[in-house]
């Protein structure tokens, strides 16, 4: 029977005069391709944003469709006022041409020269102490003075003509079937040249301040007349020919002789 080994025989004691290595010594750890220890890791440069796209810009185009639009336009404006003028001169020509060769240049001065004022017509024109209607007034004229200097009898009042006061005389009677107001603005004095005339207001108010007659200014009540006076400052040269008559501002009138 075999005896069993002692364990401390299984480890041999040194030899004398061997050196004593101390520490157990260890192979150094094999390195492989790749891997790298102790080394900071590396990094790149970082990656810079991605952009988007630009956008195609489109006000060039519309510009450009805007430019050639005005140049479509010019032309074709420029070739119509060609042709205007080519037809104008076409129908210039051919009136000088069919023109008579004998009429003197001084009839066609001549046509030029304004014409006059026509002298008033009196044709058309009512009598004196006839009566005409116009809208709801019926008139009839009674009477004119002529050439006087001044109007008014109140010294406060009293005005002097710049020519000459004519005064024209009538009854107006409202045929309506309410109030009419009577203004003598709107009576218009004609002279034998055709002028027209408003009537004085400040000589209208001396002429009614010493008047026993009704204010021309008054409304007149339906069926009732009243006698006015009207008077108008006009050069002293002029003669009255006749007196157009009004309802209101805007009626047609009626015209009246005083010759």
């Amino acid at each position: 029977m075999t005896n069993p080994q002692n364990p401390e025989q299984q480890y041999a004691a040194p030899q004398q005069g061997a050196p004593y290595s101390g520490a157990p010594q260890y192979a150094a750890p094999q390195q492989y391709p790749g891997d790298h220890y102790g080394a900071a890791p590396q990094y790149g440069a970082p990656i810079p944003p991605v952009q988007s796209p630009k956008k195609k810009r489109k006000w060039p185009w519309v510009m450009g469709g805007i430019f050639m639009l005005l140049i479509i336009i010019a032309a074709v404006s420029g070739g119509g006022s060609d042709d205007a003028t080519d037809d104008t001169a076409a129908a210039a020509n051919a009136t000088a041409a069919n023109a008579p060769a004998d009429v003197p240049a001084a009839a066609n001065a001549a046509a030029d020269v304004p014409t006059a004022t026509a002298p008033q017509n009196d044709d058309d024109a009512a009598a004196m102490n006839s009566p005409v209607r116009d809208g709801k007034f019926e008139f009839v004229v009674t009477g004119v003075e002529r050439g006087l200097e001044s109007v008014g009898s109140n010294p406060y009042l009293a005005q002097k003509a710049q020519g000459q006061f004519v005064i024209v005389a009538m009854t107006v009677k409202n045929i309506g079937d309410r109030p009419q107001g009577f203004s003598p603005s709107n009576q218009k004095l004609l002279d034998s040249q055709g002028r027209s005339f408003e009537s004085d207001t400040s000589a209208q108010i001396a002429l009614d301040s010493d008047s026993t007659d009704v204010a021309v200014w008054d409304n007149i009540n339906p069926g009732n007349a009243v006698q006015v006076r009207i008077v108008y400052d006009m050069p002293a040269g002029a003669a009255p020919a006749t007196v157009e008559l009004h309802d209101s501002m805007f009626s047609g009138g009626e015209k009246v002789s005083l010759k």
